[in-house]
């Protein structure tokens, strides 16, 4: 898969201050994921990884942003989904990267599972400093469909 820092396109910074925030988030990446070409079942990878990074940006890191950008790698689209706060920060990332771990209030997936859903994931945090995480997904065709003989 290419690079996600080849060229990006026009973003959508969001903010993340509420429920309210968490769906609007929710139905924009749906709306670039099918813009840009994700089949139904990518689409819905996406918006489950950005339901939950965005729920943790609202619970742990007490709000923040998103931005979701559409990205063109030689006609090869993508969407970078970044999360953004200015909280805590994560005390223990690879605790927090296991298998099944979840704090409790999201759906259970936890940083690990968001990763899973896509190609490209990094997780940028310190105590006291804040936690930006970072996932990207590329489009990816539908295999032609098998003839059986």
């Amino acid at each position: 898969m290419p690079a996600s820092s080849e060229r990006a396109c026009s973003a959508a910074c969001l903010p993340i201050g509420s429920d309210g925030d968490l769906a609007y988030v929710r139905q924009q990446v749906r709306q670039y994921a099918a813009q840009l070409g994700f089949g139904l079942v990518q689409q819905t990878k996406l918006v489950t990884a950005a339901s939950e990074l965005a729920r943790n940006t609202l619970v742990h890191g007490g709000g923040g942003q998103a931005e979701i950008t559409p990205l063109d790698h030689g006609g090869v689209h993508g969407l970078r989904m970044r999360f953004t706060d200015e909280g805590p920060g994560i005390r223990d990332l690879e605790l927090a990267m296991t298998e099944g771990y979840t704090s409790g209030g999201g759906l259970g997936l936890g940083l690990g599972g968001a990763k899973r859903l896509v190609q490209e994931f990094a997780v940028d945090t310190e105590p006291g400093r804040g936690t930006t995480v970072t996932a990207v997904a590329w489009v990816t065709p539908v295999p032609p469909a098998r003839t059986v003989v």
